[in-house]
């Protein structure tokens, strides 16, 4: 008879915050942040910003290991393909890294949960820029593409 105690499943990102009220906490706290905002506000274009706050919070949810209702209900995030149609540009990016991380702090979770939670953000928001920032470059200007 084996009498050592069964491991612990490990527990998920999503369990270790306390579930769904940590992001709802978290990304509701975030639009209000936004709400507040002209410049990132104006990256939203519809009036009512609750669809955008239900997505991104079903979808953190889904990410970090809970229930899987973003894909039922949207299916496959695809961030990129879903995030064409805004104007992203380093502005927005920043604007919207500073009141996620604003959110967040508001929160105080672990330390290292934090920063599990923060590497993916920033990440996340810099693989969504899609518009480039300040003046074109001049025409046959080398990009530093060039071996030298």
């Amino acid at each position: 008879m084996d009498t050592e105690p069964a491991a612990a499943a490990p527990q998920t990102f999503y369990e270790a915050v306390g579930g769904d009220e940590f992001f709802d906490r978290l990304v509701h706290r975030f639009y209000e942040l936004v709400a507040e905002d002209p410049e990132l506000r104006a990256v939203y274009p519809a009036q009512d910003l609750q669809p955008a706050e239900d997505h991104l919070r079903l979808f953190l949810i889904q990410y970090w290991g809970g229930p899987q209702t973003y894909n039922e209900l949207r299916g496959h995030p695809r961030l990129r393909m879903r995030h064409t149609r805004f104007d992203i540009d380093e502005a927005a990016r920043d604007a919207w890294l500073r009141h996620m991380r604003t959110s967040l702090d508001e929160l105080a979770v672990h330390p290292e949960l934090d920063a599990m939670i923060w590497d993916y953000l920033v990440m996340a928001a810099h693989s969504l820029l899609n518009r480039p920032s300040g003046p074109p470059p001049a025409a046959g200007r080398d990009l530093g593409l060039t071996p030298r």
